[in-house]
């Protein structure tokens, strides 16, 4: 049989596994239907504004965004989506 060798985030990953730190989802089927509306409200841009952002906050965005793989204004519209909706508090 062959050895499969795993990388430091995958031994990581199977650890944590078997000490039972991962559950499963009890209804995968509701949870799939509530990330498929989320992305598609994500996708679903209709609405433009302006900002006003201090130069510092704007360079420090598209830094963070670069590191997140996301254009810049994504990253905007996601934290903007993240606070109204609970999931990132003040």
């Amino acid at each position: 049989m062959k050895k499969i060798m795993l990388n430091k985030e995958e031994r990581q990953l199977e650890k944590e596994i078997e000490r039972g730190e991962w559950k499963a989802v009890p209804n995968l089927a509701e949870e799939i239907k509530k990330y498929q509306k989320y992305a598609s409200n994500t996708l679903n841009k209709n609405k433009k504004i302006n900002i006003r952002l201090t130069d510092w906050d704007y360079e420090k965005i598209k830094i963070k965004a670069v590191s997140e793989g996301l254009p810049y204004q994504t990253l905007i519209s996601s934290i903007i989506h993240k606070y109204v909706t609970g999931q990132l508090k003040a």
